[in-house]
């Protein structure tokens, strides 16, 4: 039984091969499920994962407002929340969103970060590869700069190099550092975060970290048992994706107004959104 892609458009484009194009959405069929082990999360511990809000402050905001008050309603232990990358560009708002995190109190919940291709290649940009800041800008990231209080007439048909000074003056040090600190995956129990997904049929300890921000179809058409349940953003759906071996929070935020979670505690996992007006 294979996935069907039932509407793939505007696809691939960029970083010097590919961000992934605005407005880039991708439906599957549901598919009978295989019979598969249970994937439980880190025995005596919760997990919320955060799918890609780029940009959506307000969005944020409100979820993390149910991702609190869910998890007061839940006998006391050790709690995670991990947002799966792609914090910034194309919403309205990226700068604030890193103010809010780098200074939320996150009281028992745990934060940690994985890289997105976004971060990834604005940072790629400000750090030597500056040719990277064109088609970065291009696909989400005139919106950030906007962000950070610079008009895109600035920036439009800049050399490389001056865009690369005229951003790094205008984004904060600490919040360019913030970012950088991102890692690439984080395992917890049977259940792996990820921002864009895995290679299949390449070991989870020899993944790159290309393919982690940035895989799509091999990953998104495999049926393989990945030896872990993959949790990831990335790739946009209508709704949260959960098949026998991956579950996609990626409902395209900026687009849609809709912002997903989703909560893992032992074999037990539940769904949280927030909504607005596009």
């Amino acid at each position: 039984m294979r996935c069907e892609s039932v509407l793939v458009f505007l696809q691939n484009a960029y970083l010097l091969r590919a961000i992934a194009l605005p407005g880039t959405l991708i439906m599957f069929s549901k598919r009978r499920q295989r019979p598969s082990p249970v994937r439980a999360g880190k025995s005596g511990e919760r997990a919320y994962a955060i799918g890609d809000v780029h940009g959506c402050f307000d969005l944020l905001k409100a979820l993390l407002l149910k991702i609190d008050l869910h998890f007061s309603q839940s006998a006391p232990k050790p709690a995670h929340l991990i947002y799966l990358g792609d914090l910034i560009d194309r919403g309205p708002a990226s700068k604030h969103v890193i103010e809010l995190l780098i200074n939320r109190e996150n009281g028992p919940l745990q934060p940690h970060y994985i890289m997105g291709n976004h971060e990834e290649s604005l940072l790629r940009g400000l750090s030597g590869e500056p040719n990277l800041l064109e088609p970065w800008l291009r696909h989400g990231g005139y919106e950030t700069a906007e962000s950070y209080g610079v008009d895109r007439r600035l920036l439009i048909g800049r050399p490389a190099h001056e865009l690369e000074h005229v951003l790094r003056s205008a984004i904060p040090g600490a919040h360019l550092e913030f970012m950088s600190k991102f890692v690439d995956s984080i395992r917890f129990g049977d259940v792996l975060f990820v921002h864009a997904g895995i290679r299949p049929d390449v070991p989870l300890d020899k993944q790159s970290p290309r393919d982690m921000r940035w895989i799509r179809k091999d990953f998104l058409e495999s049926e393989a048992d990945f030896g872990c349940l993959v949790v990831h953003g990335h790739t946009i759906s209508e709704t949260i994706q959960e098949t026998s071996n991956r579950i996609g929070l990626d409902t395209g935020a900026y687009n849609t107004g809709i912002l997903s979670a989703v909560w893992i505690d032992g074999e037990e996992r539940g769904q949280l959104q927030s909504t607005g007006l596009k």
